[in-house]
């Protein structure tokens, strides 16, 4: 693949994936605030609706320019995701973009030979606009951390969770910046599943801190993944075999992966007690299908 496709190819790939992160983190942000903090909840609005604009137009870029094996990922959306906006909406009053999943599902693969110019420069374009509006939306977070931690804001997000958000932030920026200068190459798989491996501990750690106190057994089962993750990020720190922890991030990822689908049908069906939204079950969902493409590449 000749570097212009595969810098046109991972760029879209990224924005495809993070872009809906990063607008469902400030919709989380905003669900969070109390009303005296209504200037944050509304700068967590404009943030959503800029990073739904990014996704919007890596959505028009994209059609027929992505690997089969990202479309049928269930990292971009999944069979829930139109159904946990629609819930979550309902529930905050916070409008999301609905008509954004549904573009996403049209969206078809394809492996092009070349890239004209013209997509070449309006993939530059969206991703130097990406990056100065990551460092705004990683500037706002901290802004929240310090008031939190400092007790200057009562937020309903735990901070390790707004600590959790700008890492994913910072990622996100990384990649986007590692491209412009010509790094095609990315993360390596070692740094990849010590970073992934840290995010499905946390997963584990917030579901098992926002569900109800009567939920017994999904408490524990929580419990027990973020232990088991815990073990692995430490394994995946020592130990030199590269291919035994990849499969031994893969083996604990599809399993986690079976309790966070099981967890987004039960509170989409009112059947788990929880303060969990519906699109931050899906959104954890999404970020586990990713790692496990990243996983099995």
């Amino acid at each position: 693949m000749a570097e212009e496709t595969k810098y046109v190819s991972l760029s879209l790939e990224l924005h495809l994936f993070f872009a809906r992160i990063m607008k469902e983190h400030a919709l989380f942000l905003e669900a969070g605030f109390t009303p005296v903090n209504g200037d944050f909840a509304r700068e967590a609005e404009l943030y959503k609706r800029e990073f739904e604009a990014i996704l919007r137009r890596a959505i028009c870029l994209s059609n027929g320019l992505l690997d089969r094996c990202v479309l049928d990922s269930g990292e971009l959306f999944t069979e829930f995701t139109a159904n946990a906006e629609r819930q979550t909406q309902c529930f905050t009053g916070i409008q999301i973009d609905q008509a954004i999943t549904i573009m996403e599902a049209g969206l078809r693969c394809g492996t092009p030979c070349c890239v004209p110019p013209a997509l070449w420069r309006q993939v530059r374009q969206l991703n130097r606009a990406a990056i100065r509006l990551l460092d705004g939306l990683i500037g706002f977070k901290e802004r929240i951390l310090k008031g939190v931690l400092s007790c200057r804001m009562f937020t309903m997000n735990y901070p390790l969770l707004i600590e959790h958000i700008i890492r994913e932030a910072k990622l996100y920026r990384s990649f986007v910046r590692d491209l412009e200068k010509g790094d095609l190459d990315g993360q390596s798989m070692r740094e990849t599943e010590i970073f992934w491996n840290r995010i499905m501990m946390e997963h584990a750690q917030f579901i098992r801190g926002l569900l109800d106190p009567v939920e017994d057994t999904l408490i524990r089962t929580s419990d027990t993944f973020a232990q088991e993750y815990a073990t692995l990020l430490a394994r995946t720190r020592e130990v030199n075999n590269a291919a035994l922890m990849r499969q031994e991030a893969l083996k604990e990822t599809l399993r986690f992966r079976e309790f966070k689908t099981a967890g987004v049908q039960g509170i989409a069906d009112c059947e788990i007690r929880s303060v969990i939204l519906p699109l931050l079950a899906d959104h954890v969902l999404r970020e586990a299908n990713h790692y496990i493409r990243l996983l099995r590449a």
